[in-house]
């Protein structure tokens, strides 16, 4: 796959000395995470503050990785894990579904090694839906209105990834960033690496319903199913519903979560 390097971060990165592979794969920057060393090899990511040529600062991830492969059908002896990630955060951004935002991305091979690079905008202001509701949970829960609105926002970006026939295969609130304020809720899914695009919207539903579900549990039975109508587009649930509800409550069951 080729480099991805948009114009405006092409201006960033050069007022930073960053604009090269080397010079980013040189930095000296603290692990935000412990690398994994798995897949024949390592990755781990990064962050920086950037300092911004009209004045200020941006936060960027900068992620790195060596011989950490994948291999497919059409990779049979393996790519970057990074190749897959960077090409479903260009897919959701082409579908207009609100994910990370990418400022470099490139493969080179150094003296036999495959080392990676994939940088994004750093969420900053946003927080993972888990954090929210542990917090909701210590010092009180939101009205049903703010919790509605939540949910409404949560369950639109899901159905406009599931209308794009986009599984994402690790739909945990933890992946669900949030900006919740008193006028606004905006949402940013992160973690796209298992995200696949199905032959059919159906196929691409369930497995994310039930993986959100399953990991909702600090949430009222009610409240989930209320966001799950929310999903569906319907004020109560009617013969189809009923049966993909009952098929989602007996697979969270069976994965002893409820």
């Amino acid at each position: 796959m080729k480099d991805h390097f948009p114009d405006h971060w092409q201006v960033i990165l050069r007022h930073n000395k960053l604009d090269s592979f080397e010079s980013l794969w040189d930095l000296q920057a603290e692990w935000f995470e412990p690398p994994n060393q798995r897949r024949g090899g390592w990755s781990g990511v990064s962050r920086c503050d950037l300092e911004l040529p009209e004045g200020g600062k941006v936060g960027i991830f900068l992620k790195r990785q060596e011989n950490h492969i994948t291999r497919t059908f059409l990779h049979p002896f393996g790519i970057p894990t990074f190749v897959r990630e960077i090409q479903n955060i260009l897919l959701f951004k082409k579908a207009s579904i609100p994910a990370l935002e990418p400022v470099y991305f490139a493969v080179r091979k150094v003296e036999g090694d495959l080392r990676a690079i994939l940088c994004s905008e750093a969420l900053d202001g946003y927080e993972p839906l888990k954090n929210l509701v542990e917090r909701w949970v210590a010092e009180g829960w939101p009205d049903r209105k703010n919790r509605q609105r939540l949910m409404e926002a949560v369950a639109s970006v899901m159905s406009r990834m599931h209308d794009h026939k986009i599984q994402h295969n690790c739909f945990y609130p933890k992946h669900i960033f949030v900006r919740f304020t008193e006028t606004a809720i905006d949402i940013r899914i992160i973690d796209l690496e298992k995200a696949k695009v199905k032959i059919l919207r159906r196929y691409a539903t369930f497995r994310d319903l039930y993986t959100l579900n399953r990991q909702s549990r600090a949430w009222s039975r009610t409240d989930r199913l209320r966001f799950f109508l929310i999903y569906l587009g319907r004020k109560h649930l009617d013969r189809d519903a009923k049966g993909l509800w009952r098929k989602i409550a007996r697979r969270t069951i069976t994965k002893g979560k409820i």
